[in-house]
């Protein structure tokens, strides 16, 4: 294995992988063949294309597996969903450690541009040309606790609702499972009564800016965390522009780059 394989998947990555993904046994059949590629050679090369933003066919050979072994790896991951499963038992270390703070969460969305496919729309930030968009929710440290995809003309206001029911019961250092932020914030774009009452209804104390009454920048003390997140998705360059058609690959990437962020504030 190289050096590169275990910097991009250190060993404490691969064994919360391994919980989610149930460990192939890799053999040389009978009367010569080529091994079945490693999943930890091939997750590697995954969050490499992730992180660098090249294409499948760019994948340099370091890896050993060859770019279409790498993508039908990855294409059969995220058809089950892996690596939401592996950003949910992130979550759980984190939670039963005690690293969540769910005192103060906050709500945004970012967009890009996308080719056309499904959950894409015309952006209306960007004179209308095809985009796809990211919602997410993260709590006080910016640990991103639930994330969809749309189109980028769809209103912020549409994704609250979904993305507070995306939160997944999350293990606590002590006591039962929790998904409940205390209190959550949110910019101008989440301004409506209904939302209000939604929340009401749950228990969850908000802190939205009105339209033409307050600016968004008084939240910004607490709200600075989620448009750091974001900064930090686009650390995953893949995410800066939208190649994938399909938009379970493009979510997938979405993914990965939570579950890296998690992963971080895990280790440090």
């Amino acid at each position: 294995m190289t050096d590169l394989v275990e910097r991009l998947v250190p060993d404490e990555l691969w064994t919360l992988f391994r919980r989610v993904v149930p460990p192939t046994e890799v053999i040389r059949p009978q009367g010569g063949g080529k091994r079945r590629a490693g999943d930890r050679e091939c997750l590697a090369a995954i969050i490499f294309v992730a992180t660098s933003g090249c294409t499948w066919r760019q994948l340099p050979p370091v890896f050993g597996p060859a770019w279409p072994t790498v993508y039908r790896r990855f294409t059969q991951w995220s058809r089950d969903r892996v690596w939401a499963r592996l950003h949910r038992v992130i979550l759980d270390e984190l939670g039963a450690r005690g690293e969540l703070d769910w005192s103060r969460c906050a709500i945004d969305s970012v967009s890009v541009r996308a080719a056309k496919g499904p959950l894409t729309g015309p952006n209306p930030t960007d004179r209308g040309k095809p985009g796809s968009k990211i919602h997410l929710i993260t709590d006080r440290n910016g640990v991103p606790l639930s994330l969809g995809i749309s189109g980028a003309n769809m209103h912020d206001s549409l994704g609250l609702e979904p993305l507070v029911r995306g939160i997944p019961p999350i293990r606590s250092r002590r006591g039962p499972r929790r998904r409940r932020p205390a209190k959550l914030h949110a910019d101008k774009g989440y301004d409506y009564d209904h939302l209000r009452k939604w929340l009401r209804k749950r228990r969850i104390r908000h802190r939205i800016a009105r339209k033409g009454i307050e600016s968004s920048t008084r939240l910004g003390r607490h709200r600075w965390v989620v448009e750091r997140t974001v900064s930090w998705l686009a650390g995953c360059r893949r995410l800066h522009r939208r190649y994938e058609r399909k938009a379970e690959h493009f979510l997938a990437f979405v993914g990965i780059a939570a579950a890296l962020i998690s992963y971080r504030r895990l280790t440090n």
